[in-house]
């Protein structure tokens, strides 16, 4: 019995020991809505899994302005998702700045533009600037697209285009890891088979 107990919380030990870490990848694609009528589509794949579509012209709702995405990078999730059309609604960049400016430090912010971003987004393009995200020179059904971590400019990745012509020619695409949750095996299989 006690040779048992020993073997089991030596192993156990050794257990606590081996830790595992995940890796969390996204990608994100914008587009810009064009007058050839040509098919253009937007996504975020976390881990190579679309986490959202959006399409000009396609099978995928066109969601129109600036797309904003929380990614918990522990489980490599989408946490929240927030539409701004920044097309059509002349109020949706102040609450955009303000969405922006209420997130913490650590956040981890994935930003796409779909079909055209820029007529309204004055207000919005400082705050987004601040965060690594320079997008007011992004005109006319350009498209821009970001992973930005809240508190930490140095880290965001920014790609755009800024006319239709160029963001017709090439989409925007960014793409960032980050180390997923640490966890130890005890705690995920072991411990209550362990614990009599």
């Amino acid at each position: 019995m006690l040779v048992s107990v020993i073997i089991v919380s030596y192993t156990a030990l050794l257990l606590i020991l081996y830790v595992v870490s995940g890796q969390c990848s996204i990608e994100a694609q914008a587009y810009g809505a064009n007058d050839n009528d040509e098919t253009r589509y937007g996504y975020v794949k976390l881990n190579g899994v679309a986490a959202w579509q959006a399409s000009w012209r396609g099978e995928y709702k066109n969601d129109r302005g600036a797309n904003m995405f929380v990614v918990d990078t522990s489980t490599c999730t989408l946490q929240e998702s927030q539409r701004y059309d920044t097309y059509g609604d002349r109020g949706a960049a102040a609450r955009l700045r303000d969405y922006l400016l209420g997130l913490s430090d650590g956040t981890v912010l994935v930003g796409v533009s779909a079909d055209e971003a820029s007529r309204y987004l004055d207000a919005a393009e400082a705050t987004l600037a601040a965060l690594g995200a320079n997008v007011s020179d992004v005109g006319y059904h350009g498209a821009w697209a970001f992973v930005a971590v809240i508190g930490d400019r140095s880290q965001t990745v920014l790609d755009k285009e800024l006319t239709e012509t160029a963001a017709n020619a090439r989409q925007p695409v960014v793409t960032a890891s980050f180390a997923g949750a640490w966890y130890d095996l005890l705690q995920k299989q072991f411990l209550f088979s362990i614990t009599y």
